[in-house]
């Protein structure tokens, strides 16, 4: 019986050492289950809805639609896909990784470019003018619904909308159909598109489906503006993206300070964001191609987007004294208008830094940090409001098809703030230091902006269409700045 006892147990522990083998050697299941049925042009999340009904250039629109056309062309969404910094990105991504995978970036800076096949890698050589208008008019009133409790996360990511231009009439021909927010009129489209009311249209729900970029295959979110937003006072007291984006400066001041919406007639097809350099290249491309117009307006949009930034935080300065002596400055940096965290969307490549000096009375430099040098580098000491990506080693990752986790993550969430301290020692016989802190920001490290415009598609010639012969220093805004004396003793 013992023997038999003993074969029983050996023979266990060699089914359950299998066992373990078996399982050790398998892959584990990945959580974030895909539906390719669905999803046919995954990574991209959007779902077309064919019909005979194509796609309207926005100089139609224009027809019927003047004043919103001309907001549209000089905003972010309408450069989205000519971008020379996305160009670049998306030809090294499809250099890394292969168009399959970048298709997930196209797919939100031109849907139309994707689902009719027209986009086939970067470059803007042969395309449509539909493709190039990037998130045109007939993009955004073209979606008929959202999919964002059907994607791999049950949230939203990657272009999770369904875009649908129309559909086919009962005689055979093609009905244009376009979505808004508001209850259409009798006499909505002019005959020559269909009205539908969706309610989502006023909603960051309507945003979240581009404005939620998550990694192709790991399904991190690398961009999580929506969920900023989603987590914020803001959403909680139902002020949307369109409500701070759809508006001018005044109003956006306004509705971030009050909590309250802006009247209807506030509200403008801007979609201004932060993005000051793109107006500017859009401007420069825009004066080189003769069209005085596009330029001003560009450049209208640039003052918003700076105004914007210069609107966004506030600075407090407050000393630390131990045993009777400054020990050190406190600087507090606070959301104060951003619906989202400070910076957002790519807070691995954003710079959002503090520059500090402190002089004494003679004007002598007793601490300095977070200057920018000449060439455009920023001093190591400068302490940065950021992200740092990682891929699954574990090692740092700027690109976004490697990033699958965030090291660091010290972004500002919406109405809150983050505190700096600064270690100081007056000068022996001073009685008081000059502090003088500067909120500063630009798009980009400069060697990676470099890099991006460096690796264009050949069709893209920075000195013909944007008058650029060298990539030049990145601008910086200065987005608020204090000064403030304080005791060297207490």
């Amino acid at each position: 019986m013992a023997r038999k006892s003993r074969l029983v147990s050996l023979a266990a522990s060699a089914l359950a050492l299998v066992c373990a083998v078996a399982y050790a050697g398998s892959a584990p299941a990945s959580p974030f289950k895909v539906d390719k049925e669905l999803f046919k042009f995954y990574p991209s999340l959007i779902v077309y809805e064919k019909s005979k009904a194509g796609f309207t250039e926005p100089e139609t629109c224009a027809g019927c639609h003047e004043d919103k056309y001309k907001e549209w062309n000089g905003s972010l969404h309408s450069m989205a896909f000519v971008d020379p910094v996305y160009q670049g990105e998306l030809n090294k991504a499809v250099k890394a990784v292969g168009h399959d995978i970048s298709r997930q970036c196209e797919g939100c800076h031109s849907p139309a470019g994707v689902v009719t096949g027209e986009i086939k890698g970067p470059g803007l050589s042969g395309l449509s003018a539909v493709a190039k208008a990037g998130v045109s008019c007939d993009i955004c009133h073209s979606i008929s619904a959202l999919n964002h409790d059907k994607t791999p996360t049950k949230e939203p990511e990657n272009g999770s909308f369904v875009i649908k231009p129309g559909e086919d009439g009962k005689d055979g021909n093609a009905v244009l159909i376009k979505h808004g927010p508001l209850k259409p009129s009798d006499e909505c489209g002019g005959g020559f598109h269909e009205c539908r009311q969706t309610e989502f249209h006023q909603k960051a729900d309507l945003c979240a489906s581009c404005h939620q970029v998550y990694h192709y295959d790991k399904h991190f979110p690398i961009e999580a503006t929506y969920n900023e937003w989603k987590h914020s006072p803001y959403a909680q007291k139902d002020i949307h993206c369109q409500d701070c984006h759809m508006v001018g400066s005044d109003a956006f001041v306004k509705v971030a300070d009050t909590m309250t919406k802006p009247e209807r007639k506030d509200y403008r097809h801007y979609f201004n964001g932060a993005n000051y350099l793109l107006y500017y290249l859009g401007s420069q491309a825009a004066q080189k191609a003769g069209d005085k117009d596009q330029a001003a307006r560009l450049m209208a949009q640039y003052d918003m987007a700076v105004k914007r930034l210069q609107k966004a935080a506030e600075l407090e300065i407050e000393p630390v004294y131990r045993k009777g002596a400054l020990a050190e400055i406190r600087v507090r940096v606070k959301n104060m208008r951003a619906g989202h965290n400070l910076p957002t969307s790519l807070t691995n490549i954003r710079q959002m830094w503090l520059e500090v000096v402190a002089k004494d009375e003679k004007g002598e430099v007793v601490l300095a940090t977070g200057a920018v040098g000449p060439d455009g580098s920023l001093s190591d000491d400068a302490r940065l409001f950021n992200s740092d990506g990682m891929g699954p080693d574990a090692h740092f990752a700027v690109d976004p098809w490697i990033i699958t986790a965030f090291s660091k993550h010290e972004t500002i969430p919406p109405k809150g703030y983050r505190d700096v301290h600064y270690g100081i020692t007056a000068p022996k016989g001073s009685a008081k230091l000059t502090i003088e802190a500067k909120l500063r920001y630009r798009q980009a490290d400069q060697k990676i902006a470099e890099a991006l415009l460096k690796a264009v598609p050949k069709d893209i010639d920075l000195a013909r269409d944007y008058g650029l012969t060298a990539i030049p220093v990145l601008p910086v805004v200065d987005m608020v700045s204090l000064k403030r004396e304080v005791s060297a003793v207490k």
